[in-house]
């Protein structure tokens, strides 16, 4: 111990190193306490990961629903097995028509039907008998028709004349001598001034004289 200067006892300078080192440890200690007891204080922060996505459903186009057709009501007569009205599907042709109303009769003149021709809803299929075909002059026989369209019931007439107040454009072209343009012209007379009163009166449609007349005039009809 060094002595006492002004009165006072002399610290040794050991001593003085060894009180701040157990204070600088002390400081320290404390402090690493401290962070230990708030570490520990404070929560744990939970890690929440979201529900993996549910599987999205795919959404497939309703199928369309097809169109289907109405079927069609078509009138058989003449040489077949049955005649009568029947239903027959969209698009059907001749032969089906036939075909449903039992087939063709034994008197049927096959060679005037054609089995491909397409009908339509109302149409009137007529199946001439070798008679009937018989009785039509031979210019006029590869003509016959068989399929009245709809809407013209009488377009078939008794055997081998045509009706000339109820017959189409396309009926009246199978005359000798009438044309398209011809056939218009009935037509387009008719309509204008009422069904024609004798076979006479169709001389007085526009391209119609007494020559042309008289080659047809064994194949027309007013009558039903």
């Amino acid at each position: 111990m060094e002595e006492e200067e002004f009165g006072r006892p002399t610290v040794n300078w050991r001593e003085r190193l060894l009180c701040l080192l157990i204070g600088l440890f002390a400081g320290t200690a404390a402090a690493v306490i401290i962070l230990a007891a708030n570490q520990q204080a404070q929560p744990t922060a939970l890690l929440i990961e979201p529900p993996p996505p549910l599987p999205t459903a795919t959404l497939m186009p309703a199928p369309s629903a097809t169109a289907t057709a109405a079927p069609i009501q078509v009138y058989v007569s003449g040489a077949v097995l049955e005649s009568g009205v029947y239903a027959l599907p969209a698009g059907a042709r001749l032969g089906e028509a036939i075909a449903a109303a039992g087939g063709l009769a034994m008197d049927a003149e096959a060679a005037q039907i054609n089995l491909a021709q397409p009908l339509r809803d109302g149409d009137q299929v007529h199946v001439p008998t070798v008679e009937e075909v018989a009785a039509v002059p031979p210019l006029v026989q590869t003509a016959v028709p068989v399929v009245a369209p709809a809407g013209n019931d009488n377009s078939v007439p008794a055997p081998g004349r045509i009706n000339i107040n109820t017959a189409d454009a396309a009926l009246l072209q199978t005359l000798p001598g009438v044309g398209p343009s011809t056939a218009e012209n009935i037509v387009s007379f008719r309509e204008a001034n009422g069904p024609f009163a004798t076979i006479e009166a169709i001389m007085d449609v526009p391209g119609i004289g007494p020559a042309k007349f008289s080659g047809f005039a064994d194949l027309i009809t007013v009558d039903g």
